[in-house]
């Protein structure tokens, strides 16, 4: 029985010439981050606004966003348009990652990774798009309300930045749960029923990790950790479309398909 055929059908490339491919991919990956940043670069002061505007909104009157360094508000604008070029460039750089990987895989391969890559682009873009419209609205409305009489809430642009560039990642990456339990069911790791028996675990881990990697108040770490949760219950409920099969169910589904 001749093995399946990979898609494209490719004579075996040497070291080198993998290197260069992926050095050419690479260099792909950098124009397409850099074109896009290019265009954006000149809105970027109005970027940064946009962004700005969940905290703007629920500062008591009066009271603005500070700058405490000197290049301060010119290069955080600045470094914000240029992670926002590397998301807004991520199906592109998915695409040259498929492109260099394609050739090493079977049809059969091909068939399922497509779906997976177009879902976890998705996915990371929901998760950004949640923090910034239900998470970040409820944090700051709590900080604000919280601030002690006397005080007046005047945050640093540049910490202002690293704040909600930690969130955007934090439920980007979390909203990939569903991808990586499907890579993992589809690599032979673990099983839908291995992974159900242990449910309660996974749920204690989601609520572990959104401590680590949130901020240290406990709206975020809780709306983290139930998405990351019922995300898992999506993941575990497809992944068994992707259970491999043993070597002698695929010849008995070949030897079906070619009577």
């Amino acid at each position: 029985m001749a093995a399946p055929e990979k898609y494209p059908p490719e004579a075996e490339m040497p070291l080198i010439g993998h290197l260069t491919e992926l050095r050419s991919r690479l260099l792909r990956i950098v124009i397409g981050v850099g074109v896009v940043f290019l265009v954006m670069a000149p809105f970027a002061n109005t970027l940064y606004t946009v962004v700005a505007q969940p905290l703007m909104e629920r500062l008591p009157q009066g009271a603005t966003m500070i700058s405490t360094e000197v290049v301060g508000a010119f290069m955080v604008p600045i470094k914000f348009t240029l992670v926002l070029s590397f998301f807004v460039a991520v199906p592109w750089v998915l695409y040259q990652i498929w492109g260099f990987v394609a050739p090493g895989l079977y049809r059969s391969e091909r068939r399922l990774i497509v779906p997976l890559l177009a879902s976890s682009t998705l996915l990371f873009y929901a998760g950004m798009a949640f923090a910034y419209f239900v998470v970040m609205p409820m944090v700051f409305t709590f900080m604000v309300g919280t601030t002690p009489a006397g005080v007046t809430m005047m945050t640093d642009i540049g910490s202002y930045l690293s704040f909600i560039l930690l969130l955007f990642f934090a439920f980007g990456l979390a909203f990939e749960v569903p991808i990586a339990t499907i890579l993992l069911v589809w690599a032979g790791l673990v099983t839908p029923e291995g992974l159900k028996s242990k449910r309660s675990y996974i749920i204690v881990g989601c609520f572990v990790i959104a401590a680590v990697i949130t901020p240290p108040d406990a709206i975020s770490q809780i709306m983290l950790a139930v998405p990351m949760w019922l995300l898992f219950e999506v993941g575990l409920l497809i992944s068994r479309i992707y259970v491999r099969k043993e070597p002698e169910e695929d010849e008995t589904a070949q030897d079906k398909g070619a009577g």
